[in-house]
């Protein structure tokens, strides 16, 4: 597999001008991305697959949205690039599973990103949406998905937008108690907090974090922040 997992798409530089670099690489060559704009809840999602196009021409690759396209499967089946937006996971699980596009795009990015293989960004969404389910993500359940099984691309759960902010005077629960609530009752299933800025990228069998901040791992009871590199699951 060949996936590039961001945790955001925005930054004080712009929409997506932190991760153009690695998008670019992740690419290989290709200049024609298939967009999923199904996350986009808010947001026309022909105004949100312009914003990608606008933001992705610098590095030479075209967009074209996947709502557009007059036969979905096929598409997913002939593209070489496929980019998933942020925004509702929810909704995003929802549009895939009813169109049921989990399957053959979870099967094409197993059998491997080569020269003729399809290659995948995500962001937010995009990225929760590789774990085995949706289970940690942020986002309000807005609609129901059918179901909290994703693509199943990766052996962990991301949390994207990762921080463990302590507002004064707020009595909700932080992120870390969120996600502990998870990792308490599904003790075998790791989670990695990715904060803002930083991404995943998967190439084969190797995962490499990017980025300025560290992630953290969460694990049943227990915590462990790492700094950019290798990626090895905590035991």
């Amino acid at each position: 597999m060949e996936l590039l997992l961001l945790s955001n798409s925005t930054s004080d530089d712009g929409y997506l001008v932190h991760a153009l670099e690695a998008i670019r690489e992740l690419a290989d060559g290709r200049q024609d991305a298939l967009f999923v704009p199904f996350a986009g809840v808010t947001r026309d999602w022909d105004d949100y697959t312009a914003q990608v196009r606008d933001a992705l021409a610098p590095i030479g690759i075209s967009v074209r949205g996947l709502h557009r396209e007059a036969d979905a499967r096929a598409a997913i089946g002939s593209a070489s690039l496929v980019i998933v937006g942020g925004g509702n996971t929810f909704r995003l699980l929802k549009c895939l599973r009813e169109q049921q596009l989990l399957a053959p795009l979870a099967e094409r990015l197993r059998a491997g990103g080569g020269p003729e293989g399809l290659r995948y960004v995500g962001w937010s969404a995009g990225s929760v949406i590789t774990s085995p389910t949706i289970r940690t993500t942020n986002d309000m359940p807005i609609v129901d998905p059918g179901g909290l099984d994703s693509l199943g691309l990766m052996p962990f759960q991301f949390n994207c937008h990762y921080f463990n902010l302590v507002v004064p005077g707020f009595r909700g629960e932080t992120r870390d108690q969120r996600l502990a609530e998870f990792t308490v009752l599904s003790p075998e299933m790791s989670v990695l907090g990715l904060p803002e800025g930083d991404w995943v990228r998967v190439s084969g069998t190797r995962w490499t974090l990017h980025g300025e901040h560290a992630a953290r791992w969460f694990l049943g009871e227990r915590t462990i922040d790492i700094a950019a590199g290798a990626l090895e699951m905590p035991r």
